[in-house]
């Protein structure tokens, strides 16, 4: 809600746990709540906004309302929820297509149709194979002097700057292609090349009653 021209795409899952009817009902009620929410959100800010104009000294509310007037601007386009069953190989397939064919739309992201550089393609396809060589360890980690060296190591990117480095690990990690918690001081130097170990990681210490778990342990 805070980022200017947002799409989002619900997607429910656990649909083998439902009755064909219910998926339906649910959807629409679903659909009903991000309505309803987005119209209280906008309501909202309207009574803020207007109770800033309207208080004696407005001038000393001025970057107040200047935040909410941002807000007010930041459209927020939802699509139609996709309903999908995890555990069946072909409702996965039916989200992808769902997801590339919405970020294909170039009235949903004028984008998309932006040129990237040939180096990008370059850097992208090296860390690809650095990726999957076998000397890379399992959690797939990597210094970021180090990934820089591996890859000036490949005769076209030889000059490879790391700053031009940093700009496209900033794409990939947009894409989903690499991690890169680059506003995280203590990560800033590290590239997670193999995001799937971020996930296996988390889903081992975020889990649902995991305090319970712990305190069952003497």
């Amino acid at each position: 809600m805070r980022v200017p021209n947002s799409v989002v795409l619900p997607v429910g899952t656990h649909v083998d746990c439902c009755q064909e009817e219910e998926v339906e009902e649910k959807r629409h009620n679903i659909m009903a709540k991000i309505s309803a929410m987005l119209a209280e959100r906008k309501s909202n800010l309207a009574h803020f906004i207007n109770n800033l104009e309207g208080s004696e000294e407005p001038e000393f509310y001025v970057d107040q309302w200047e935040r909410l007037k941002e807000m007010e601007s930041c459209t927020l386009t939802i699509l139609d929820l996709v309903a999908v069953n995890c555990t069946d190989h072909h409702d996965i397939k039916k989200l992808e297509s769902a997801i590339l064919e919405h970020v294909r739309n170039e009235d949903l992201f004028p984008e998309v149709v932006r040129v990237l550089p040939p180096v990008y393609r370059q850097v992208e396809a090296a860390i690809v194979g650095i990726a999957q060589s076998e000397e890379m360890a399992d959690h797939g980690m990597m210094d970021l002097q180090y990934l820089l060296s591996k890859l000036s190591q490949c005769e076209h990117l030889a000059s490879l700057g790391r700053e031009l480095l940093q700009d496209v690990l900033r794409y990939l990690h947009r894409v989903g292609l690499v991690v890169w918690y680059e506003e995280i001081k203590h990560l800033e130097s590290t590239v997670f090349l193999q995001p799937t170990f971020l996930i296996t990681m988390f889903k081992l210490l975020v889990r649902y009653c995991l305090v319970q778990q712990l305190e069952s342990i003497s």
